[in-house]
């Protein structure tokens, strides 16, 4: 009696000990995928030609953000949405954001999160106040960009303290440092370091979840090549809660060339067996060495170490071919592109959220229609899909919590050593998606 009494209560220890653990970054990053954005929607400002800013929501798209859109987003087979928004263009003199937008932009979030998706909450371009700032890097004006970036994200902070690990915060969304044109890149990154700090230690000072909160930071202009030169990781006292963003929109002359140019045409083909014989619009650049290449860099240099990586934007346009080249070959290399780039981001443990702008008419590169709750572009859904589904996430973790059932639409199952099973054991511990179950 006594034994058994005693192996119950180390049973219950155990569970209790497990159970209260928070969820690291690399704990839920798995399970984040694939992601979407909400783009075009929560981040346009200022726009002189509205007069309420809650407006400006529909500014440069026509749908407001609804619980009828985010389920036909999860329906689609997302599990995270980001949504890219201003606040900066929403506060008066005193840095005060506006409580009616606040409210908006909590609804918005509530209805992810009514869904049970993952989502990332940013402060976008938002008028460029502190993104495109790094040309003025003078004392005063670094200061001042501090000291209102924490008021910010402060007020953020505090509305959303209580929401629990499914809400993310990123400080930023391509904060224009060490590019081509600096002339100072150190410079430039010293300075993106000290706001990546001003965002990190602002929030956990709200306390409540927010002390445990995951958090992202961005690569000098969201570039791979630039996060792999620079370390811009910010000290965080809370042990595992950072992420790292990049965005990919490369070879530039297929993903988002609109028009020939003297230096270069436009690509219509990419990816191995979908060049076009003839056609001066086939890739010369960016195929599937150089992308795996790419995220490899991220695997080796962050998610390796238990950094994840998030890629918060990627997309290529979706044409009309003209008379004389191939509308097959074209869909071909759009599916093919998006399902390769899926695949190669999980492999290298790296989160894919999808642009996606609601416009809706070819060239674009979106993917849903809100106005009418339809597919807009099937090639680029199903590689999305079926390159997240083919990829195998590369790393368990020591796992946050017990679940009483997984959800099975999406498995990567594991055992507790970490080796891949075929199927869900009948009984027993075992790991889906970065999380820990009990059968």
């Amino acid at each position: 009696m006594k034994k058994s009494v005693l192996l119950f209560a180390l049973h219950f220890s155990l569970f209790t000990a497990i159970a209260v653990a928070q969820p690291t970054a690399a704990d839920i990053a798995a399970d984040m995928c694939p992601g979407w954005n909400l783009g075009n929607t929560m981040e346009p400002g200022p726009c002189s030609w509205l007069s309420n800013p809650l407006d400006y929501e529909t500014a440069w798209q026509g749908s407001k953000t609804t619980q009828q859109i985010i389920d036909f987003v999860k329906a689609q087979g997302f599990r995270s949405v980001r949504i890219p928004c201003s606040w900066y263009v929403h506060c008066d003199a005193n840095n005060n954001i506006d409580t009616k937008w606040m409210d908006r932009v909590q609804q918005v979030v509530d209805y992810c999160i009514n869904d049970s998706l993952y989502v990332v909450l940013n402060d976008h371009y938002d008028n460029g106040w502190i993104e495109r700032s790094f040309a003025n890097r003078t004392e005063s004006s670094v200061s001042k960009n501090c000291d209102v970036l924490a008021q910010l994200w402060k007020q953020i902070a505090t509305r959303f303290r209580d929401y629990d690990h499914h809400l993310l915060f990123a400080g930023m969304n391509e904060p224009d440092a060490a590019g081509d044109n600096s002339k100072d890149k150190a410079g430039d990154i010293r300075t993106l370091v000290r706001y990546h700090q001003t965002f990190v230690n602002a929030v956990r000072q709200t306390g409540g979840n927010n002390a445990h909160r995951i958090l992202v930071v961005q690569a000098p202009s969201t570039n791979i090549d630039l996060a792999t030169t620079y370390n811009v990781m910010p000290q965080d006292d809370t042990p595992d809660a950072m992420m790292l963003e990049v965005h990919f929109y490369s070879p530039y002359n297929f993903t988002m060339m609109t028009k020939d140019e003297s230096w270069g045409n436009q690509a219509y083909y990419w990816g191995s067996g979908n060049h076009f014989s003839g056609s001066k619009h086939n890739v010369t650049w960016g195929e599937e060495s150089y992308m795996q290449s790419q995220l490899r860099q991220m695997r080796n240099k962050y998610t390796s170490k238990g950094i994840p990586v998030i890629m918060g934007e990627f997309g290529t346009l979706w044409r009309t071919m003209p008379q004389g080249e191939s509308q097959e070959k074209h869909d071909a290399s759009i599916r093919a592109w998006y399902y390769t780039l899926c695949r190669y981001a999980v492999e290298n443990a790296i989160v894919p959220f999808v642009w996606d702008t609601n416009y809706c008419q070819r060239p674009s590169m979106d993917v849903l229609n809100r106005k009418t709750l339809t597919v807009f572009n099937q090639l680029a859904l199903d590689g999305i899909i079926n390159g997240c589904a083919a990829g195998k996430w590369p790393y368990t973790t020591g796992v946050q919590s017990l679940h009483p059932s997984p959800d099975t639409s999406h498995q990567t199952v594991y055992d507790l050593q970490g080796r891949l099973l075929e199927t869900i054991p009948d009984k027993g511990l075992y790991i889906v998606n970065g999380k820990k179950y009990i059968k």
